[in-house]
């Protein structure tokens, strides 16, 4: 059975204190308890004393009267009873959001709200950061939340490319892309496997307004791939594949570098998508890639080897991504805004 969300009780804490005096690891007592390891970590700090032996030496050791007495102590100093506390369901589906789905707290609230569930009580975004933060759950630390990143300040000083970028410039994509009002434009983007022993690659596309993510497993990280991927979308889509792809922004990578072949030209000339080129080393003009990229990093973190990675894999994160809840978008998924603007062209 998986751990579930509750307070130690006094009783828990002998069991501890046997556990401990019998010289078993915080890892067997989580296991016994249904907790967390860091709740063993917390508690044994919480009740540590100095014991003096008959020989007049000291031996570090852990006593349940005196972590109860200082719990008790701490609930007094915090006031009333934690309001998540009266609601264990909720505590629990907050745990299972976060630490098995890889949801954000906000999004686990999120989620609790598009979907109309209903709960006892209901607590705020910055109330559930601070019991995250302050210990409270069993199943969720600190170590859950994505790693806060400090903003680098972006300044628009363009190094020259190791080579000339294959087609047109960012500089020359319409304005009112960047507004993100039309749907249909897209940000494209490769992400390497583990250096040295994955061949295969994985080519990314985000739809700017929905944000709405596919991602490719693909046989190597050449421009062969990425065109290849770009017919597969051609083949599925048709006539609707320009109104489905208006538009698609790079990095100068050299797998994107066919700019004909991604773009590629009916009979009548006409060009089925428009490529741009972002400039040298600025990531920031392809944001929404980007953030989907650090998502990705959730489920398949660096280093991976996606020869190992089935479709099936692969199709399950691009699921997870397009069911997120975005805070951005009121809590609703990238899949439900992706199905009404295609609603609209279908």
């Amino acid at each position: 059975m998986g751990r579930i969300f509750r307070q130690l009780t006094i009783t828990d804490r002998r069991k501890i204190e046997k556990m401990y005096l019998s010289g078993e690891k915080a890892k067997d007592m989580a296991d016994t308890l249904r907790v967390n390891v860091s709740t063993i970590y917390r508690e044994l700090k919480r009740g540590r004393y100095m014991h003096r032996n008959s020989d007049w030496t000291e031996t570090e050791r852990y006593s349940a009267d005196i972590a109860e007495e200082k719990y008790q102590e701490n609930l007094k100093a915090k006031g009333p009873v934690l309001k998540i506390g009266k609601d264990i369901d909720l505590a629990n589906y907050i745990e299972e959001k976060i630490a098995d789905d890889g949801y954000s707290p906000e999004a686990a609230l999120l989620d609790i709200k598009r979907k109309n569930l209903t709960f006892s009580v209901t607590i705020t975004k910055q109330t559930l950061y601070k019991y995250i933060y302050d210990g409270i759950f069993m199943r969720v630390t600190a170590d859950n939340l994505a790693i806060k990143r400090k903003r680098k300040s972006y300044h628009k000083i363009y190094r020259k490319a190791k080579r000339a970028a294959a087609g047109t410039s960012i500089e020359q994509r319409p304005a009112d892309i960047d507004t993100r009002e039309e749907f249909g434009h897209r940000e494209m983007d490769s992400v390497m496997g583990q250096q040295g022993k994955s061949k295969n690659a994985l080519v990314v596309l985000t739809e700017r307004k929905t944000r709405y993510e596919k991602i490719f497993k693909v046989k190597d990280h050449t421009a062969a791939s990425v065109v290849k991927c770009i017919n597969s979308l051609h083949r599925k889509w048709g006539r609707l594949f320009s109104d489905i792809f208006k538009t698609i922004t790079v990095d100068n990578g050299t797998e994107f570098a066919d700019c004909e072949g991604i773009e590629k030209k009916d009979k009548k000339g006409k060009k089925r998508t428009e490529v741009y080129y972002c400039h040298p080393y600025c990531s920031a003009e392809r944001g929404s890639n980007e953030n989907q990229n650090r998502m990705i990093r959730r489920h398949i973190p660096k280093g991976t080897n996606f020869d190992r990675k089935t479709k099936k894999d692969i199709q399950k994160v691009e699921d997870w991504l397009n069911n997120y809840p975005r805070p951005m978008f009121g809590g609703r998924s990238s899949q439900q805004l992706y199905e009404e603007e295609m609603r609209l062209i279908i």
